[in-house]
């Protein structure tokens, strides 16, 4: 009996060992891309922050500065190919599946209009599934904006709309964060994309008193007819890139 409860304690032990190990491996992995990547070191920042990210799949800042490097490197199919494989080898990780399609979005503006449709899609897809297995604000923000950037003719920012105004009874059950704002601004261009300008300068205003210093906020408010239409869709052309950068959420979990 006594020998049997060593053996499940030395297993027990040699385990949390195998996993503590696995995660500084991954931190000196990351901490070797970023020191790379400093000095523009391209291979050797990729190749260190892929093993980073496959050590710790569901880290948003290890997969968020992956990309980053990708796109500094203009390796967009590099990028795509990796998360591929990863996101069939973790099929349940919502992380991967997000930055899996941001993954394809950081290619859009470097693709030809026909192509740039195809990868939208395909990051809607990746969007859908993160969303699928965790509804939480980044996700249904993400999928919800993705959404305002399909032609009218698609129909599909009334989906947009749905997604961000569930991301916004997420955030209000939160401690609020400054990247907050970014959904009163996102929702509002929505209800204006579905001809709901009320519901879009109400959403905008209430956004404003929450987060007085967004110029966002400010210029939507400030601007009626053509003006407002051009700052709107200035936002939406898809041969501009998107800053799909995740700092935001990872610097203020270290808070």
């Amino acid at each position: 009996m006594i020998r049997k409860y060593c053996s499940h304690f030395l297993i027990a032990v040699l385990a949390i060992l195998l996993l503590c190990g696995l995660a500084h491996a991954s931190d000196s992995d990351f901490q070797q891309g970023i020191k790379a990547l400093g000095s523009n070191d391209f291979a050797t920042a990729l190749r260190y922050l892929e093993a980073a990210v496959t050590d710790d799949p569901d880290n948003v800042r290890y997969a968020s500065e992956y990309r980053k490097a990708a796109i500094k490197n203009k390796d967009f199919d590099r990028s795509l190919k990796f998360f591929e494989k990863l996101t069939s080898d973790h099929p349940n990780s919502a992380n991967l599946h997000l930055n899996f399609g941001f993954a394809y979005v950081d290619k859009i503006p470097v693709a030809g209009s026909i192509t740039q449709v195809i990868l939208a899609n395909n990051a809607l897809t990746q969007f859908s599934k993160a969303v699928e297995l965790k509804p939480n604000w980044i996700n249904l923000y993400t999928r919800g904006v993705s959404y305002l950037f399909w032609p009218k003719v698609f129909n599909r920012a009334p989906n947009g709309v749905a997604d961000l105004e569930q991301a916004l009874s997420v955030q209000k059950r939160e401690q609020r964060q400054s990247y907050h704002a970014k959904t009163y601004i996102a929702l509002g261009d929505a209800y204006w994309k579905t001809d709901q300008l009320d519901k879009a300068r109400a959403i905008w205003q209430e956004g404003l008193k929450l987060f007085p210093d967004r110029p966002e906020l400010k210029t939507r408010l400030a601007q009626q007819g053509d003006d407002l239409k051009n700052t709107i869709e200035a936002n939406f052309d898809p041969n501009k890139r998107v800053d799909t950068d995740l700092r935001d959420l990872w610097a203020s979990s270290q808070k």
